[in-house]
């Protein structure tokens, strides 16, 4: 079978790998249809991934496939079930898992990034990270289920949005989701931004997300003011990556209020710790999900609470996998959600 391989940054190449032998007793074999492309494989590609040193790589975190054969333990999905799952590898014994928090396991290994992911014909993983997906939902939406259960994590982690103000940093699909969720959660208003990209702006309208702030036109206090006037915002989430998203959340949110921190960062940013001592801010890290999340974004996108399909922007067939990158290099803020076509259908 074929399988994709980001041998260097920069380059990826075509393998001949063998099929998927015997089945471990717990094990599910997927032929893998859809791929998803996200700003963090943008990272590894580019080498500049903050936990991604070593190369080559196979890449492929957000994914959705078909039950090909399951081992004779497993009972949650038999062959010809639509289905997706998490990619995180964790030891199941250290104190994070012990307490639940699996998803900050000390010795977490994420296929895609250092252990092998899904960019290939076929794929084998265990059955406590399958998930489920209705056959309503397609391939490519089930390949954003990987996405959608991070904006349903990182808004759990706001603790309740219900009559707050929100702040999004970062328009991508990962923003958009975040976004799309603390609507759903009830927040008051959801105010939007972006560094540059009017073309991702306008696909978050098409979400329901109304309020939006591109900030080379706008600055970031004029678009708060707009937006909420004098109550201002409680809750910011940073989904750029970005020091100018970390320094006006920071900066801008209610003394006392809550900010998130998503994106992933080439450069650690700096902050300043005095004036966030002084305001008493909340400033909470949110790593991936856990299986309820991903539950929960399947739910979501089923009941169409959060609209995915208006995140893909563009498709790829698999023998032009690097393409896709070279696109989203020449075209990234024209683009947002690039999807991997593996299996043709």
């Amino acid at each position: 079978m074929k399988q994709a391989l980001l041998q260097t940054p920069g380059k990826i190449v075509f393998k001949d790998i063998p099929f998927p032998a015997d089945l471990m007793s717990n094990e599910i074999l997927l032929r893998i249809h859809k791929i998803g492309v996200c700003g963090s494989d943008i990272h590894v590609f580019h080498g500049k991934h903050p936990f991604v040193t070593n190369y080559p790589v196979v890449q492929g975190h957000e994914y959705s496939g078909e039950v090909i054969k399951v081992g004779d333990q497993v009972s949650k999905v038999r062959p010809g079930m639509k289905v997706t799952a998490r990619p995180q590898l964790v030891c199941g014994e250290c104190p994070p898992c012990l307490r639940g928090q699996y998803n900050v396991c000390q010795h977490l290994t994420v296929q895609g990034f250092v252990a092998p992911g899904s960019a290939q014909e076929y794929f084998v993983v265990t059955e406590d990270r399958i998930v489920l997906v209705p056959d309503e939902v397609s391939y490519e939406q089930a390949a954003l289920i990987e996405p959608a259960a991070v904006g349903a994590h990182a808004t759990r982690r706001a603790g309740n949005l219900e009559g707050k103000n929100v702040v999004v940093a970062g328009s991508g699909t990962i923003g958009n989701i975040i976004a799309q969720f603390a609507i759903a959660r009830g927040a008051k208003k959801v105010l939007l931004t972006t560094a540059k990209s009017d073309f991702r702006l306008g696909i978050a309208h098409t979400c329901g997300i109304d309020a939006t702030a591109n900030l080379s036109k706008e600055k970031f206090p004029e678009a708060v003011k707009r937006v909420f006037g004098s109550e201002g915002f409680q809750v910011g989430f940073e989904a750029a990556g970005a020091q100018e998203a970390v320094t006006d959340l920071i900066g801008g949110v209610e003394n006392g209020g809550t900010v998130i921190i998503v994106g992933v960062f080439e450069k650690n940013p700096v902050v300043n710790m005095g004036f966030l001592g002084e305001h008493e801010l909340n400033v909470f890290g949110s790593m991936m999900y856990r299986q309820e999340d991903y539950e929960e974004a399947v739910e979501f996108i089923q009941t169409k609470k959060i609209k995915t399909v208006p995140l893909i922007t563009s498709r790829f067939p698999f023998d032009q996998y690097l393409e896709a990158y070279q696109f989203i290099e020449k075209q990234g803020d024209k683009s947002l959600k690039v999807m991997i076509d593996v299996s043709g259908n």
